[in-house]
């Protein structure tokens, strides 16, 4: 690599636009940059959105099938499974939306259009409207008694009587204050002032003292008013109704902006730099979640106290590491969920989160007086996550059965994310899924008596669709191809589209009825010029940690003849993302990257390190209070296996890789230069202060209180271990992960004097890059940065 250094008069920040063309080295290989980051329509068309019609005749998805700016609906009809049709625009508009809410015997669903309420009726296939009051009507649901409806209009609850035809106002719910009286106390001034012109002016005094007389009389004869709720400063929120129509539940929300970073767009189409509004730093959250419980008998509003949860005053573990500091026992901050309402609506509960998300409360809400019972405490020291277990104002996984008495969740309470049940009468708790593997979307058959769920009860590199009696037993398998089964059951649950890929084949529709019997493949899409290659399927590997961990990974080996004895690692981003597995990862261009890195000679491993998903809570939180810890040394693991495993140079090693994946190669760039010759750091996190608060306070908690965790974790404090030659590469105009964290990592290179290291920016690129020109020139640089730094050794 070229060493230099540049600085612009009067800002030493460094910026080497990235736009001058790259001469490759020969290449001996069907694919070059050009080819694998062009736009992404080279590849062919693949469906994706994927839904059936209310009637379970056909299957909707977007394609593309006659090279159109974007994709359209296309669907197929299972009376002539081979014909692929565009779908016109008037069948769109008189599509009835697949989701509603259904009867009991799902021959009914609820659905609102363009803000008026619909019934459509599935045996008749008749649609009727029924309600159109001018105003935007949400959340239809049939309640206990089915010829009854609840719905929220304008942040209240109402119920339509089908029988009827008539609308009942559950709840007085407003925004603002209360307007309270006129009367109010005067200062001693203007009551002096009063006081002597009421003594002046005999009219005056008459008219004050009639006023005053009526105004006893009215009150001594009003009629009590109504009850009426006043939210005051905050915001009404998942407002939902009892199937009985006798309790409604509803979140408060304060939502106090913090200081948002503007991020400048130099490119704007006006000409002049506008600024982009974006987020706000870790430890900056001020929002306030209450929950409201109305009781329409009482007519009035409980306020629900969590002050009492089991636990709720608990400290931390990691308040150890600070002992100087005086740590105070009180009420943590929580957020609540709505209330979920048992079938009968005569119980509910509600699943809570402390802030610091250290522990998930599963509460029983007494309905008479709003007061919470704990049923089930999830505490995890590190943080509360796995598949199901919900984020934000959401629950996750949790509902009702039918019996009115058992509750579902999931859990990682044993380390790994599982299906429980829970008596809420007697408190008797059971693992539906027991095992080291972890369940995806479960949710229950029409009848209520069977669980639909996917699993990765194979083994974390396959997904596969199963069918489990309700209260547990055998999972009976109903996906039977190796790779990832995504699977969308028709409305009367007699067939399956399967959303299906392999290592290297991309997405494709597949039509299998549920139960015993074969899939069958629907589209077809790669286009002939991506089917000409050769894709390799990655070898899947593990290999020892140095805390003895079984490191998975993928590997691609290039042959014997074309081999060059250097190694890139690619590391993946989002942290808590998979990418050792066997379906199309949503990584294909890397994955088109590293066949032609193999083409050329290279070795390539791609490891999902400590923090990874899909292998159970202790691997998911390894990185907790360390990012840069071990999901480092799990890449420099994965080196030493190369060198004595697959003959690798231990001179001639890169590593590269995005979002997460560039904050990890500039750790290992900075922290283990004897490692890593060359790295590409793209769209890289340089200082985890900088980043947002729900990702961030979760992992390394917030500053203020752990500054120990932010300064361990945060490459810009080590950059001047950097040795080997460097690639920063990032949009200018990124909103999640700024543009400023690359720009305050530059001047700290420069004042270290550090000259192997060059920067490309993307004007016009976020996050995510979307241009092809940008992928192609950004690859090209980290190609090119592998054949100068790695080869020439």
């Amino acid at each position: 690599m070229t060493k230099f250094t540049l600085r612009f008069s009067n800002i030493a920040i460094l910026l080497l636009i990235a736009f001058s063309s790259i001469t490759l080295q020969s290449q001996e290989s069907d694919l070059s940059v050009e080819k694998i980051m062009q736009d992404p329509k080279w590849m062919g068309t693949f469906p994706s959105r994927i839904q059936w019609g209310i009637e379970s005749e056909n299957i909707y998805f977007q394609y593309n099938l006659e090279n159109d700016p974007d994709d359209s609906l296309y669907k197929i009809d299972l009376s002539n499974q081979s014909k692929i049709l565009k779908v016109s625009q008037q069948e769109k508009e008189n599509m009835i939306p697949r989701y509603g809410d259904y009867n009991d015997k799902k021959t009914e669903m609820l659905f609102t259009e363009n803000g008026k309420l619909f019934l459509y009726n599935i045996r008749k296939a008749s649609k009727t409207e029924l309600i159109d009051l001018g105003e935007r009507i949400i959340d239809p649901q049939f309640m206990a008694n089915e010829s009854k409806i609840s719905f929220i209009l304008n942040d209240n609850a109402f119920i339509y009587d089908l029988d009827e035809g008539t609308i009942t106002k559950l709840t007085n719910i407003n925004s603002g204050k209360k307007r309270e009286g006129r009367d109010e106390k005067l200062s001693d001034k203007n009551q002096w002032i009063q006081d002597e012109n009421l003594d002046l002016l005999e009219v005056v005094n008459e008219r004050k003292e009639k006023s005053e007389t009526s105004k006893s009389y009215r009150e001594s004869v009003a009629q009590e008013e109504d009850y009426a709720f006043y939210a005051g400063d905050k915001q009404i929120s998942g407002l939902s109704i009892s199937p009985n129509g006798k309790y409604v539940s509803f979140n408060l929300i304060k939502r106090e902006r913090g200081e948002n970073t503007d991020v400048p767009n130099y490119v704007d189409q006006s000409g002049y730099t506008k600024d982009l509004p974006a987020r706000s730093k870790v430890g900056d959250d001020k929002t306030e979640v209450e929950l409201a419980l109305y009781n329409i008998e009482k007519d009035t509003v409980f306020m629900v106290s969590t002050a009492e949860l089991e636990g709720i005053k608990d400290l931390p573990d990691y308040v150890k590491d600070y002992p100087d500091k005086e740590w105070e026992e009180k009420v943590r901050e929580v957020i609540t969920s709505p209330a979920y309402f048992s079938e009968n609506g005569e119980k509910a509960i509600v699943s809570i989160r402390s802030k610091d998300n250290k522990d998930r409360w599963i509460a029983q809400l007494d309905l008479e007086n709003g007061s919470l019972t704990t049923i089930d405490r999830q505490r995890d020291e590190a943080w509360i996550a796995g598949p199901g277990l919900g984020w934000s104002f959401g629950g996750g996984t949790i509902g009702w059965l039918p019996d009115n008495k058992h509750i579902y969740f999931q859990s990682e309470a044993t380390g790994y994310s599982h299906l429980y049940l829970l008596n809420v009468d007697n408190g008797d708790k059971k693992d539906l899924t027991p095992g080291e593997y972890e369940v995806f979307d479960p949710e229950l058959s029409n009848n209520k008596k069977y669980w639909y769920l996917t699993t990765s009860a194979e083994g974390p590199d396959v997904r596969h669709f199963y069918k489990m009696p309700v209260m547990g037993g055998k999972m009976e398998k109903l996906t039977n191809m190796t790779g990832n089964n995504q699977v969308y059951l028709s409305p009367d649950e007699k067939y399956m589209a399967i959303y299906y890929s392999f290592s290297n084949k991309p997405w494709e529709l597949y039509l299998k009825k549920t139960g015993k019997a074969e899939a069958k493949q629907l589209t077809s899409g790669q286009s002939e010029a991506f089917a000409s290659y050769d894709w390799r399927t990655p070898e899947l590997i593990k290999f020892e940690a140095e805390d003895g961990a079984m490191v998975p990974a993928r590997l691609y080996t290039p042959s014997e003849e074309t081999k060059n004895d250097a190694a890139v690692v690619f590391v993946h981003g989002a942290g808590y993302l998979q990418n050792v597995h066997q379906w199309w990862s949503s990584y294909f261009r890397e994955y088109m990257f590293h066949n032609l890195l193999t083409d050329l000679g290279y070795t390539v491993i791609d490891i999902d390190y400590r923090g990874s998903a899909g292998y159970g809570r202790d691997w998911r939180t390894g990185i907790y209070r360390h990012m840069g810890g071990k999901d480092l040394s799990d890449q420099v693991d994965g080196v030493k296996y190369l060198v004595e495993n697959h003959g690798i140079n231990p001179e001639k090693i890169g590593i590269y890789g995005g979002s997460y994946g560039g904050f990890i190669t500039l750790m290992a760039m900075f922290n283990e230069p004897d490692t890593f010759a060359a790295g590409a750091a793209l769209r890289s996190v340089t200082d985890w202060a900088h980043y947002n608060h729900g990702y961030t306070s979760n992992i390394l908690n917030e500053p203020v209180n752990d500054p120990i965790a932010y300064r361990r974790s945060s490459p810009i404090y080590f950059a001047e271990g950097l040795e080997g030659d460097l690639l920063i590469a990032h949009g200018m105009v990124d909103v999640n992960v700024h543009f400023q964290d690359v720009v305050r990592l530059s001047q700290r290179l420069i004042e270290l004097g550090k000259d192997n290291w060059e920067m490309a920016v993307y004007p016009v690129e976020d996050h995510g890059f979307v241009e092809p020109s940008s992928w192609t020139d950004e690859y090209s640089r980290i190609l090119k940065l592998f054949n100068e730094s790695l080869l020439d050794k």
